[in-house]
């Protein structure tokens, strides 16, 4: 019976790392997208999307039946319960992935990016995209050198955040009233983004350690995880 649970367990990290890796992909071509109009790239972000969605259903739908016939206790009752948790915020990154590719098709054949901030959400794409690596190596290794790794990309992407509502808020703005819009919507997303993965390996870490440390960031991120 524990053998069947343990593999169990297994199959349920196995399947977090597959739906990150599918997060990752739409992220990259969510950016890539956004980035140069690529309205093709952008349709299969979105159809993509109800992959993801799926597959984290599934994860839960495993995760309750693990709940249901082995009726797991102390770690192994976190281990399951935090797996529900985690689908989750992978499922609201891949939302969130097409998000950005929604804006870039709202606007086709126009490009999404306002002038001016060209290079700011190049640099929130790529960062976005490591994010995206890094959690999916975290969720395969269990490195938890990783965790910090994490948290630094999204102080980074705080930055970018704070640098574009400055940009848009400020005397010198001459941005119409959509370019605003989209500024301040696809900013959010790509902040957004890191912010699930940090919850993400914050669960991991807490798996590993057993130390949950429930600071200002990180009780923003469990509030929001129902919104943006």
């Amino acid at each position: 019976m524990r053998e069947v649970f343990h593999q169990s367990l297994e199959d349920v990290q196995a399947r977090l790392v597959e739906i990150s890796e599918l997060v990752t992909v739409a992220i990259e071509k969510a950016t890539r997208a956004f980035g140069t109009s690529d309205i093709t790239l952008a349709e299969e972000v979105i159809d993509a999307d109800a992959i993801i969605d799926d597959k984290a259903i599934a994860i839960d739908e495993l995760a309750i039946e693990i709940l249901a016939r082995q009726q797991p206790v102390a770690r192994d009752l976190r281990i399951v319960v935090a797996a529900l948790r985690m689908s989750a915020s992978l499922e609201r990154m891949g939302d969130i992935a097409e998000h950005v590719a929604q804006l870039t098709r709202m606007r086709f054949p126009e490009r999404a990016i306002p002038k001016g901030l060209k290079n700011t959400f190049t640099q929130m794409g790529e960062i976005d995209v490591e994010v995206a690596r890094t959690l999916t190596e975290l969720l395969r290794s269990e490195d938890l050198a990783l965790v910090e790794t994490l948290r630094n990309l999204d102080d980074r992407l705080d930055d970018l955040h704070l640098s574009v509502f400055e940009k848009v808020l400020s005397e010198n703005w001459q941005g119409e009233a959509a370019a605003t819009v989209d500024a301040t919507l696809a900013s959010r997303y790509h902040e957004r983004f890191a912010d699930h993965a940090v919850t993400v390996a914050k669960r991991v870490a807490y798996l590993a350690t057993g130390e949950w440390r429930p600071d200002t960031e990180t009780i923003n991120v469990i509030v929001g995880e129902a919104g943006l």
